[in-house]
């Protein structure tokens, strides 16, 4: 399912901005129609940054001197510097070296490099095949247009019962590259259709944006600062969802929001090994959505950190570094995630010294140990419902996953022994 969405917008050459930014949003919204599209004009002032041209591509090679094509955009979009200028000539091999880029430490893999807001031009290739060129004269050529146009990025926006909002940010601005680009909008949209299934019973509202990383989020704030600092009580940035490595969690500034204490209770009883990054790792679009003035409580669930495997930013990120497993493993996670904030109510008992249970049929005829374990369990829950602890807090508090917590909360509930109070 999701795999298989991945698989379809692998071939398309993305950028921060461009057709195939727009090309792939398209393809989004065959799974989620209510995706809508923004355009924000070259030019457009947003903070301290300015939108840049619009940048597109139609071919780009390097041959030889027999014609014979050494590299192709066409086999590989990542085999040209995003944001290259336009050129075609022929030059010698001394000449062609000063615009070539490799990994030395990697010398089978392309590496992926941009250079956005200087204007120049650029060729990647492994470091393998720099090193069989042979002297002699080469033609090079990039068939490329910066132009005043526009950035674009998607958004939806789901309706809950009340306005506050959980926040799910992605980017859409990689080439073909799997775990770095297309996990995160491949799990986001996934989720933003089981988010639209259940829509009636939604506590928060969601909005979910898919954007070109950087100047993306700071475009996207620029115009919805307000009622984002109002509403998000917990917001994630979906990235590198894709592998089969354990989760990782990158924090906030400080550790400190619903939403680094979200997910380390839901990691803690459904990922125990996962790793947990300090925010001086942060590499993506958490710089923005925490930055001073900014402060919204973000922080990040993924697989493999970006950075963390040797196969980032490059060729070797490709559809066979990801998996439909580790696709869904993401999606179940932020599904569990986004349950337990749905479910974050703080309740208050309603009686004086401790209920008859028995009577209310909770309380065992015959107690043995196994089941006197599962009454010590509910009694603590019921212990600290005094109003104050939400149900995260309970089961750090108790020790008890999420799940079972729901379950003591349901049957007190329905036996009027304690009342929801937020």
């Amino acid at each position: 399912m999701i795999y298989e969405l991945a698989k379809k917008l692998f071939p398309i050459c993305r950028s921060i901005t461009g057709n195939g930014v727009r090309e792939s949003l398209e393809i989004l919204k065959e799974v989620c129609p209510t995706l809508k599209t923004y355009e924000v004009k070259t030019g457009t002032q947003v903070f301290d940054w300015t939108v840049p041209k619009e940048w597109n591509i139609k071919d780009a090679w390097i041959k030889d001197s027999n014609g014979k094509k050494i590299i192709d955009f066409k086999e590989n979009n990542l085999h040209v510097m995003g944001y290259s200028i336009p050129v075609h000539k022929k030059i010698n091999l001394d000449e062609l070296l000063t615009y070539v880029y490799t990994l030395p430490e990697t010398p089978g893999l392309i590496p992926y490099i941009t250079s956005y807001y200087s204007e120049r031009f650029g060729f990647c290739m492994t470091e393998n095949l720099k090193n069989s060129l042979q002297k002699g004269e080469y033609e090079i050529f990039i068939d490329s247009e910066l132009k005043d146009g526009h950035l674009t990025y998607g958004e939806i926006i789901i309706p809950g019962k009340i306005e506050k909002e959980i926040f799910l940010s992605t980017y859409i601005c990689h080439p073909s590259m799997g775990n770095n680009e297309l996990s995160g909008p491949c799990v986001a949209i996934y989720l933003a259709k089981w988010l639209l299934d259940n829509a009636s019973k939604n506590r928060y509202t969601y909005r979910i944006i898919f954007i070109p990383e950087t100047i993306g989020s700071i475009t996207y704030l620029s115009r919805n600062l307000d009622i984002m600092k109002k509403n998000i009580i917990a917001g994630f940035v979906l990235t590198c969802c894709g592998d089969e490595g354990q989760f990782s969690y990158l924090e906030s500034p400080y550790a400190n929001t619903l939403a680094d204490k979200v997910t380390k209770n839901v990691l803690k009883y459904n990922a125990p090994n996962y790793k947990t990054y300090s925010f001086l790792k942060r590499g993506s679009d958490e710089r923005q959505y925490c930055f001073p003035g900014i402060d919204l409580p973000v922080c990040s669930v993924m697989k493999t950190r970006y950075g963390d495997y040797p196969e980032y930013h490059t060729s070797g990120d490709d559809l066979n570094f990801i998996s439909e497993k580790g696709l869904t493993d993401s999606y179940e996670m932020y599904k569990k995630i986004i349950t337990a904030l749905e479910n974050n109510y703080k309740y208050k008992v309603n009686t004086l010294c401790e209920p008859q249970l028995g009577k209310r049929g909770l309380y065992y005829s015959i107690c043995t140990k196994e089941n006197m374990d599962s009454v010590e369990n509910m009694m603590n829950f019921m212990t600290y419902t005094d109003g104050n602890n939400d149900m995260i807090d309970i089961s750090n508090k108790i020790n008890v996953n999420l799940e079972e917590i729901y379950e003591y909360a349901d049957k007190f509930l329905k036996a009027n022994l304690i009342d929801i109070i937020d």
